[in-house]
């Protein structure tokens, strides 16, 4: 059948004529998107069915070959969901209408794949599982026109050539003509020895079944064998990565992973994955020029030019990649060595190791020598994040040199390193570079360098400042017939060397490079070998992504090899997570959570960032403990100069102590002035509960619903988030359970005041309820915004008017601060301020230490005094002179850097942000909060308030693995809350925003929702 083709022109009305007259199917018909032939979804009560009309020109045995592989599939033991043919109602295969012959398949239920985001790299995998198992038995499978030829058959791509005048731009055209040339050239000759079998040939994103959602989604099933053939096996991986690869950041990632799951059921050879890549820049070619050719045809069908635009995105990208690159990132994928020459010139240069000259004078196998820790977790560097200063980092380790009475610094070959702080680091998908692929000799600027052994000079040259090397040198060499190089960069630009230049074993090559003029670091060698240069002489990296970090090791081996090197300068590894996961399943209790589906394994922390072993950053927007940053640096230096002075008890006098409590009291309301120190949270609600009993003689508690205080015994006892949830008794008889001032969910809507007093009234309610009992109450105690109950704040003067109803009764208001104190929500330093309300006693935890454990008591002397009856309170390590001067750094930098205005001017930004989000995506039914404490509620309808849970652990994992850390909560753990370090910037707000935004789009999240939203 030829392009110039026009599709059939029927109409529903028809549709269901033919299924009703030949068919003997009542139905509501469809028009489905179709290129030459027409395609109808019937509806047949719950059946449903499609009906096909062929092109006028198609040749009748080929549909008879669609039905015959469908019949043969179905026999299959490896399950591939597929369509079945059916016949008409006299029982034939298909029936002429006119011109046309018209047959009919059962419709295959699920999603197709063009409408699934995102596409995990589970889901590409199975995509490729499924090709592999169809093909394993399509092997079997037979018919003489599956031996045809076709314009969609690759190995005829040339003949669309014609078809490029069609094209309007001209550098398009050329990029075409270039790229057939190229598969004409090197790919096509090779396509002669390839196995031979019938494939779907199609496999693009319209024609895959794809069930579940998010995480869970997976290739179930394939449609429209309508251009089945005879040809080349890696056709089809080919063909299904070429559509996958569309509008992806990590394009040959993706193809890696289908092609990864295509070898595990369906094994590719060597010489398959050798042409893969040009196979898949032929089939974009051929995309483009049937799309340009039939535009002119039918110029009002959007099907044709459905794919185009990232088709031609895709190819410009594809056209300056390393064809070689993705051969080993695909043999990668197959558990082959990426670089298949990597190991034999590993083990020569380890046999000839000894006859080297050393790169560097004095010798480095002799001199003594110091190894540098550039890790993740090093402190030798700038902090992560920071701009490396090279002078102060050059005096740093020539200090550490002499100290170590070295001559001599190393640096590690594959080490994960944070230093690497420039956007020329971060690749499209948003992972920066990490893994050093060389090793570093650290001497003075101007030290000479040496050529291990006779080369001859591929290229050099200088780049400048903002780049890897500064001046580089890359030499060429030869080792049993193979070709390798060596790399020397971070030197003096003054070189006279040239390229196709011998230089000989020991020949000076260069001498170090000034900070100035290597890239701003301090002056050392940059030495790497590398087994192929991909095209990317001199800018050959340095440093690798973690992700494809095999691959880049395979290419490039260790340089110890010829270095020589002690041993401690070989590669250092930590416990992997795997290790860590079963150390962790043997040692830890089950109890102890961990978060996310994929576990993070993080080694460091600063500011609002935690970074994790790979070295890649993830913006903390959850964690409240560290309350002015990770790791502050002022917090952390008042710990380290208390530490090395005294650490001791309270039992001793000692000024810490008390100016700690003088300033914490000057920051409460008048009378709330005495301080009792513990170390947290959970030990201070306990003793806020010892203070009240003391206090009123009583014993029962009034608290919220959804409320947690604490693990220790007496607060699981009142906390209905543990004593409600699983493995939970429920209430003991002295805790008094009261609705839960929600809003939103709860059975009064608003943050009027007017409502506020109706949630109010159920506390009076227990009051009442106790006093009824003969006893009184002893305590109402409740956070001044709810974090598990759901991230909730009060409607206006609630908390004042619970307050005047339990001091009627004699009780106590406690007000556990654990988690929104310190100026986290902006307005005001402490949340019950926010409702004009004044507690009795103040508990204190989480971010009063940023990190150290560090909690406290504030209560009246009165309450103070009852207290003191005679039975000592003493806490070992609480209020130690540590502590206290960790808090007391900790107040200093809220001060200093003015973190509770930041936190209300992000938090209203954000909060903003968020606001525009739920008028976007109808999941989110609540934005509530203030300052840095903030929720967002997902449900499945605003209509029914049905809570999303299953989309708000979609959001949260979702975003993991874009870089941003989100936990949810909640009665229903369908609530995002949103809590960070409060050094949070503008630009994070709009980062965590725009990104949720993406993420509400998704399956996982939109397909939650109920349509009547």
């Amino acid at each position: 059948m030829s392009l110039t083709q026009v599709a059939p022109q029927f109409t529903a009305e028809d549709a269901v004529r033919i299924a009703r007259e030949h068919f003997g199917l009542g139905a509501v018909a469809k028009p489905l998107a179709s290129h030459l032939d027409q395609n109808f979804l019937l509806h047949s009560g719950k059946r449903k069915y499609v009906l096909k009309i062929a092109n006028a020109a198609l040749d009748p045995v080929s549909i008879d070959l669609q039905q015959k592989a469908m019949e043969h599939l179905a026999a299959s033991p490896n399950r591939v969901d597929h369509q079945q043919p059916v016949r008409t109602a006299s029982g034939e295969r298909t029936v002429s209408v006119g011109d046309h012959e018209v047959w009919m398949v059962t419709y295959l239920d699920g999603r197709m794949l063009t409408d699934v985001q995102p596409r995990t790299r589970t889901l590409l995998r199975s995509l490729g599982s499924l090709l592999g198992r169809l093909d394993r038995r399509l092997l079997e499978f037979a018919h003489p026109h599956a031996q045809r030829d076709y314009f969609w058959d690759l190995r005829l791509a040339g003949a669309l050539r014609k078809y490029t005048r069609h094209i309007p731009g001209s550098a398009e055209r050329s990029m075409v003509d270039r790229m057939l040339t190229r598969f004409e050239a090197q790919t096509l000759p090779r396509l002669s020895g390839l196995r031979l079998s019938p494939i779907h040939n199609d496999a693009n994103d319209a024609n895959i079944v794809v069930h579940g959602l998010g995480y869970e989604a997976r290739v179930t099933g394939i449609i429209d064998f309508g251009d089945l053939l005879v040809a080349p096996v890696v056709f089809e991986v080919a063909i299904a990565a070429t559509y996958m690869m569309l509008g992806e950041a990590d394009p040959v990632g993706v193809a890696a992973e289908v092609v990864r799951g295509y070898h595990e059921e369906y094994p590719l050879q060597e010489s398959e994955l050798e042409v893969l890549f040009g196979l898949i820049c032929t089939r974009l070619c051929c995309s483009v020029l049937v799309s340009a050719f039939r535009s002119t045809i039918e110029p009002e069908n959007a099907y044709v030019r459905v794919s185009e635009a990232r088709a031609w995105e895709l190819l410009e990208r594809l056209s300056d990649m390393s064809p070689a690159l993705a051969l080993y990132r695909f043999r990668e994928a197959c558990g082959l060595e990426p670089c298949p020459k990597s190991p034999k010139i590993a083990r020569w240069l380890k046999a000839n190791g000894a006859a080297f000259a050393p790169v560097m004078e004095p010798e480095v196998r002799q001199a003594p020598s110091v190894v540098f820790d550039f890790g993740v977790e090093s402190l030798l560097t700038a902090r992560p994040g920071e701009t490396l200063d090279p002078h102060a980092s050059e005096r740093h380790l020539r200090d550490a040199m002499r100290d170590a009475g070295a001559q001599v610094g190393i640096g590690r070959y594959d080490e994960v390193r944070l230093v690497y702080n420039s956007e020329a680091f971060v690749s499209a998908q948003g992972e920066r570079r990490t893994v050093h692929l060389g090793m570093d000799l650290f001497q003075e600027a101007g030290s000479a360098v040496y050529a291990p052994m006779d080369a001859v000079v591929e290229a050099c040259g200088y780049r400048d400042g903002h780049l890897d090397y500064g001046g580089v040198v890359v030499l060429r060499h030869e080792a049993e017939g193979a070709q390798f190089f060596t790399l020397y960069g971070h030197l003096s630009p003054d070189s006279e060397l040239e390229p196709g230049q011998r230089v000989f074993r020991g020949e000076q090559l260069g001498k170090l490079g000034t900070p100035e003029e290597n890239g701003g670091w301090a002056p050392h060698l940059h030495f790497q070998v590398i087994c192929d240069l991909l095209n990317m002489e001199p800018a050959f990296p340095g440093v690798a992504l973690p992700s494809q970090r095999r691959t880049w090791l395979s290419l490039c081996p260790n340089p110890n090899h010829v270095l020589g090197v002690p041993e401690q300068a070989n590669p250092v590894r930590g416990l992997g997570m795997a290790d860590v996961l079963a150390l962790r399943d043997r040692h830890i209790g089950g109890s102890l959570s961990i978060s996310y589906a994929r576990p993070l394994h993080i080694l460091r922390g600063y500011r609002q960032y935690l970074y994790d072993a790979d070295g890649q950053a993830y913006l903390d927007a959850v964690n409240n403990v560290p309350h002015v940053g990770h790791c502050h640096p002022s917090v952390v230096r008042a710990a380290q100069r208390q530490m090395e002075i005294l650490c001791t008890n309270t039992r001793y006098l000692h000024e810490s102590l008390v100016r700690y409590a003088e300033r914490l009291a000057r920051s409460m309301p008048v009378g709330l002035d005495v301080c009792i120190f513990v170390n947290s949270g959970s030990e201070a609600n306990d003793l806020a509960l010892r203070m009240a009993y003391a206090y009123t003689g009583m014993r029962d508690v009034i608290v919220l619903d959804g409320a947690y205080h604490g693990h220790l015994s007496s607060l699981v006892e009142i906390s209905p988030y543990k004593f409600d949830g699983p493995g939970g008794r429920g209430a003991p008889a002295h805790v008094h359970k009261v609705v839960r001032p929600d809003g939103y969910r709860g059975p009064y809507f608003g943050m009027d005041a007017g409502t506020g007093m109706r949630f109010a009234g159920h506390v009076a309610e227990a009051v009442a309820a106790i006093s009824e009992t003969g006893r009184k109450p002893a305590a109402f105690i409740c956070e001044s915004l709810l974090g598990c109950g759901g991230q909730i704040e009060f409607p206006e003067g609630y908390l004042a008017e619970v307050y005047r109803h339990v001091r009627l009764a004699g009780a106590v208001c406690i007000a556990d601060e654990v988690q929104v104190g310190f100026g986290r929500v902006g307005t005001h330093f402490w949340g019950f301020e926010t409702q004009g309300a004044v507690p009795d006693i103040v508990v204190l935890g989480k971010p009063m230490g940023n990190g150290h454990p560090l909690a406290a008591v504030v209560t009246t002397k009165e309450i103070a005094e009852a207290f003191d009856n005679g039975m000592e309170f003493f806490s070992t390590f609480g209020g130690n002179n540590v502590s206290c001067e960790v808090g007391m750094a900790v107040l200093d930098v809220i001060e200093e850097e003015g973190l509770q205005a930041n936190a209300l001017a992000v938090g209203q930004h954000l909060r903003d942000s968020l606001h525009t989000l739920k008028k976007r995506h109808a999941i989110v039914g609540d934005v509530r909060g203030r300052g840095l404490f903030l929720g967002v509620e997902l449900v499945k309808s605003r209509s029914t308030r049905e809570p999303a849970p299953e989309a708000a652990s979609y959001a949260v994992n979702r975003l993991r693995d874009l870089g941003i850390l989100l936990s949810t909560d909640g009665p229903h753990r369908n609530v995002l809350k949103i809590k960070p370090p409060l050094v949070f910037t503008m630009a994070d707000a709009d980062r965590l925003a725009d990104t949720l935004d993406q993420v509400l789009y998704e399956d996982g999240a939109r397909l939650s929702v109920s349509p009547k939203a």
